[in-house]
């Protein structure tokens, strides 16, 4: 169990295309961008107990490398959107699988309520949380949830 005042790490991995928030479909996803986004997570973040590095790839091998690297890089807990690839990315669920840390995927948009290929998330099930359609707020929630359960693992 972590002091309560000892700073935890958190890797906040993003996928595809989130670094196009705030010009991308300004309808679903929002007006504010991925840079926006970045500096919110930080402030949660730190408000919530951890040191954060942020990250936004297009590719899925840098993701894999990156969520195969956290446990050996000393994160505490892990927060994924893996944006497009959360419902075909065997290969990113897998990953996941081969970590034993805290996890938590957050979609900006609600995936239940999109088109039929979004509805399933092949990644989710790695992951000890999944939180949909709240947009940025989804984030600071899954940190609160994941400083909580980090604490404890």
């Amino acid at each position: 169990m972590k002091d309560e005042k000892e700073k935890m790490k958190l890797l906040v991995l993003n996928g595809p295309n989130l670094n196009m928030l705030g010009t991308r479909q300004r309808d679903v996803y929002g007006t504010k961008s991925y840079e926006e986004l970045a500096a919110e997570i930080m402030n949660w973040a730190q408000e919530s107990g951890f040191e954060a590095t942020v990250r936004q790839s297009n590719h899925e091998g840098v993701l894999i490398d990156l969520i195969q690297g956290a446990q050996i890089m000393g994160y505490d807990a892990l927060l994924i959107n893996p944006g497009a690839y959360a419902h075909y990315s065997y290969a990113i669920s897998d990953a996941l699988r081969c970590i034993a840390l805290p996890k938590a995927e957050v979609h900006l948009s609600d995936i239940d309520n999109r088109e039929d290929f979004r509805k399933l998330s092949v990644t989710a099930a790695a992951c000890d949380k999944i939180i949909v359609g709240l947009g940025f707020e989804g984030y600071r929630q899954a940190i609160v949830y994941l400083s909580k359960i980090a604490r404890e693992h």
